[in-house]
């Protein structure tokens, strides 16, 4: 339950599909619905449309900009709006537009959190200075237990300023009882004919990081390739990254399909046998781990980070070590050797753990009761 007259201001760099911005939309969304007012100051995007659906309201501003001059112009604007909205609190989800919101909210005497989104790295102590931008408003909410402790080991803050408020999915929205088996096997057939084989998903933008050349690699190891092929969904299929995972993959005997970017995720999860997420850095959360454990698929992914959280290994999904494709080919052959109906389990304990832990109502309920908090003490 929100404060009475409450207006939330999201400050997020843009709006273009991303989790932050997924997620600043649905919480824009969740507001509104719970009777509150919902603004948004962003660069904007191809969320905007879903946005207003939503019933929040869009304010372009250049906020993603690290120009000083540029943020100093932000912080004069985000003032404005917080005085002439009547903001009740600002939430921040970005570094450089968190320099701008701290400045707007101190100015004005609003509440402010920030959402510490990402594993920031910090290879100077000018950048770990940066980076801290996101602990000085007067909370900060970490998104796993992995993240809460990084904030712990990189910046100077008290344990009882950090909440930890996992990440939400649309539970609604990815949930294979509403997925029309017909759009499963329209995607099916646009990857490729059907050879018997099972289809590997990997469902990320195309960088190094992300771990497409180990799947490629696990995959060419252990007669894999005879028995799977993989689909790439994501940005990225014609960058110099694109071209290089293609002709490794010719190589090595591997039949892969990129996919492009998707409109229809719950499908796409659906039309896979198995979702891979072998990232070789630590993410905070895993968004696309936890959506695809909604859709009651069978989840292999990397052991670090947010993400190993998610996973209940052997239960709800498998882990393998990072960077290890021989350890990798014995876990998608592990999958693979599953009787169907262990397999299905496997998804029911994946989808029943999701809602349980990581629904978008949790996320909510606990981020409202922070919204609270703050907004009483500043009456």
């Amino acid at each position: 339950m929100l404060p009475e007259n409450f207006t939330l201001l999201q400050v997020t760099p843009a709006l273009d599909g991303g989790g932050v911005e997924t997620l600043t939309v649905d919480m824009a969304t969740a507001v509104a619905r719970a009777g509150g007012r919902s603004l948004v100051a962003s660069r904007g995007g191809r969320l905007e449309e879903a946005l207003i659906w939503g019933g929040a309201e869009f304010i372009p501003l250049p906020v993603q900009s690290r120009n000083p001059l540029k943020m100093f112009g932000n912080a004069r604007g985000l003032e404005h709006i917080i005085e002439d909205e009547k903001v009740s609190l600002v939430h921040v989800r970005s570094r450089a537009p968190a320099f701008s919101a701290l400045m707007a909210a101190r100015r004005t005497g609003t509440p402010i959190v920030a959402t510490y989104h990402g594993i920031y790295s910090a290879r100077s102590e000018a950048k770990r200075w940066y980076n801290a931008v996101m602990t000085r408003g007067d909370r900060v909410i970490a998104n796993s237990r992995y993240t809460r402790e990084h904030i712990l080991a990189e910046h100077n803050v008290r344990p009882e300023k950090i909440i930890l408020i996992p990440e939400g999915v649309d539970v609604g929205a990815f949930d294979p009882r509403y997925v029309e088996r017909d759009q499963v096997l329209a995607l099916r057939g646009s990857w490729a004919p059907d050879d018997g084989r099972a289809i590997v998903l990997v469902a990320a933008r195309l960088t190094g990081w992300k771990g497409h050349k180990l799947i490629i690699e696990a995959m060419a190891r252990g007669g894999l390739a005879a028995r799977a092929r993989l689909v790439f969904v994501g940005e990225g299929a014609e960058s110099t990254l694109g071209r290089e995972l293609a002709k490794m993959a010719s190589t090595a005997g591997v039949t892969l399909t990129f996919a492009g970017v998707a409109q229809n995720m719950p499908a796409v999860f659906l039309a896979a046998d198995i979702v891979a997420a072998p990232s070789t850095e630590p993410e905070s959360f895993g968004r696309t781990v936890a959506e695809a454990g909604a859709m009651g698929r069978l989840v292999i992914a990397s052991s670090l980070g947010g993400v190993a959280e998610t996973i209940v290994d052997g239960e709800t999904g498998f882990l393998a070590p990072p960077g290890d494709a021989q350890a990798w080919a014995a876990a998608l052959n592990r999958a693979l050797d599953l009787a169907p109906e262990a397999r299905v389990a496997m998804g029911v304990a994946a989808w029943t753990r999701i809602r349980e832990h990581y629904s978008m109502e949790r996320m909510c309920e606990a981020t409202f009761a922070l919204y609270r908090e703050l907004s009483e003490k500043t009456r």
